[in-house]
């Protein structure tokens, strides 16, 4: 099965879980349409943008670092990212990001579930 582009859904999400800025997010899946899993999403956070904090409960996301740089904080400790690099936060833990570089930071994002 092959996805099209044009059939993927885009949002944008002011101030995404108390971060700053605007966040685009395309559907790369329909979250309903997943199995084992509620996530798989293209998302672009804008210079100094962020995503805020927020926990991960009987889950893992993952953050696929396409494009860009900027500082993860996990289970509070900053560390910084850049394109190349994966993010884990595993069930139980806790993260945020934000794009500390002049261009977009870009990342795929899979949020595994269990027992779904």
């Amino acid at each position: 099965m092959i996805i099209k582009r044009s059939e993927m859904m885009t949002e944008t999400k002011e101030q995404m879980r108390g971060g700053d800025g605007v966040i685009t997010i395309t559907h790369l899946e329909k979250p309903a349409d997943m199995i084992n899993g509620r996530l798989l999403a293209d998302i672009t956070i804008p210079p100094q943008a962020s995503i805020g904090e927020h926990e991960h409960v009987g889950e893992t996301e993952y953050y696929i670092i396409t494009a860009g740089k900027g500082v993860v904080v996990d289970n509070g400790v900053a560390m910084d990212v850049a394109a190349g690099e994966v993010v884990k936060t595993p069930d139980g833990s806790t993260h945020s990001i934000r794009n500390t570089g002049d261009s977009d930071l870009k990342m795929i994002a899979v949020i595994v579930t269990y027992g779904k």
